[in-house]
């Protein structure tokens, strides 16, 4: 258990990172934290935030730059209205330019 939690400290550390109008992936949020191919446990830490928590959950989207539902319709609606707060667009389908507006590491 000492190791899940110093994985998802590190995956917290990489998101709050994240500047504001800004998204980056699963799998990048993964690398840049020094857990490669680990984008599943992002995901995994990032749904054990607490209700109230400060880090910026909302900017980690799917490799094809959507929302990911994880189990919770209101999450995505919550996260899209996030993240249109900062200035990012939604295009066709519901996706975001990661071009645009994802991170470049």
């Amino acid at each position: 258990m000492v190791k899940a939690h110093w994985e998802h400290d590190r995956i917290y550390a990489t998101v709050q990172s994240i500047p504001g109008g800004r998204v980056a992936t699963y799998g990048q949020v993964a690398e840049m934290a020094g857990l490669p191919r680990r984008w599943r446990l992002v995901g995994r830490a990032l749904k054990s935030l607490p209700e109230d928590s400060a880090i910026p959950w909302h900017r980690v989207v799917d490799a094809r730059g959507r929302i990911s539902a994880r189990g919770c319709p209101d999450a995505v609606a919550e996260q899209r209205m996030l993240l249109e707060v900062e200035g990012v667009v939604f295009g066709p389908g519901g996706r975001i330019d990661l071009a645009r507006y994802g991170l470049d590491f």
